[in-house]
């Protein structure tokens, strides 16, 4: 595992897929508007519906610092991939259907409740979440349970400054993420009709203490995509990425393991702690490989690494555990 010095350039800086999509729409404007005589309009016009300033409203770029807890030496996926290859099965079964679906996620007004074993239930806006410590830029990698893999640049704080907000009774030994759920929003949901909803994950506490689990805002220096888990996800790098929730609506702090969807679905299959493990298979499938999104199909498959690659951070959390049964 390489987790050290951040890249020079943070993933804020890095030029956005859309403000190069607005480049490239403005260039064939002009190129239309010298054959056309829109010119006529005036250049202080054109300057103005075509600034700078327009596409990075669009962007609706983050405001992030560098992070020591980063993963470096590997080549970042791109955004089009990232955004165009995602499980959000609340948008369809398919994995380029929630980016064509996700749009009607309201992603504003939106809040977080705070409910189970804390001091004062409470209930945070995402204005104040996003404010509530510094932005970091985190590349981590993503290990698919299906044995693809990505390397993507979050943005957000560790979930524990979140958890400190929300005064945890010491009888708390787990947190459950819910999903925001709505049959009239999110209509291709029963695609998969065994899967009840909304979607629910969890964690142990000590696991969503660790400073590496990711409260999770963005990605490329931008606001989270709809398809992504906008506008608040978990990212826990040492695990399948399924134990990410998207969305999130709401947070529960537990003295019992909660139940969680896919361990629901098929507990043979999907087990509580989902540590990305190559020596343990999937049931249909080995997990010893994985293909990295982005490059060619018939490209060589890189080894999985036993815990995603952050074992110096993670594993002592499982000492005396059978990792075998981990799965």
């Amino acid at each position: 595992m390489l987790i050290g010095k951040n890249p020079d350039i943070p993933s804020s800086e890095i030029t956005p897929q859309r403000s190069y999509e607005w480049y490239l729409s403005r260039r064939k404007f002009l190129r239309g508007a010298m054959t056309t005589g829109a010119a006529a309009l005036g250049a202080e016009r054109l300057a103005e519906v075509f600034s700078p300033s327009t596409a990075a409203k669009a962007d609706t770029k983050l405001q992030t610092v560098k992070s020591p807890l980063t993963t470096t030496g590997e080549q970042l996926t791109s955004f089009e991939d990232i955004t165009h290859y995602n499980n959000f099965y609340e948008f369809g079964v398919d994995k380029d259907a929630p980016a064509r679906n996700a749009g009607g996620l309201p992603t504003r007004l939106w809040t977080v409740k705070v409910e189970g074993k804390v001091k004062t239930p409470k209930t945070f806006d995402i204005e104040v979440l996003l404010k509530l410590r510094p932005l970091e830029d985190r590349v981590y990698r993503h290990r698919c349970v299906e044995a693809w893999s990505m390397v993507i640049p979050w943005v957000g704080y560790s979930l524990s400054e979140f958890i400190k907000e929300c005064d945890p009774l010491p009888s708390a030994k787990f947190v459950q993420f819910l999903s925001y759920f709505d049959s009239k929003v999110e209509k291709w949901y029963g695609e998969d009709a065994t899967i009840v909803w909304p979607y629910s994950e969890g964690l142990r506490m000590d696991e969503a203490m660790n400073p590496l689990t990711l409260l999770t805002f963005g990605l490329y220096g931008q606001v989270l995509p709809n398809q992504d888990g906008a506008p608040v996800r978990i990212v826990v790098p040492w695990k399948y990425g399924y134990k990410s929730a998207k969305s999130i609506v709401a947070v529960r702090f537990l003295d019992k393991m909660p139940r969680t969807t896919w361990n629901d679905q098929a507990p043979n299959e999907y087990g509580f702690y989902s540590n990305v493990n190559p020596n343990v298979d999937h049931p249909r499938w080995s997990q010893k490989t994985e293909r990295r999104i982005g490059q060619a199909f018939y490209a060589q498959r890189k080894g999985t690494l036993m815990f995603n690659g952050y074992s110096d951070l993670v594993a002592s959390m499982y000492n005396g555990m059978d990792l075998k049964k981990n799965y």
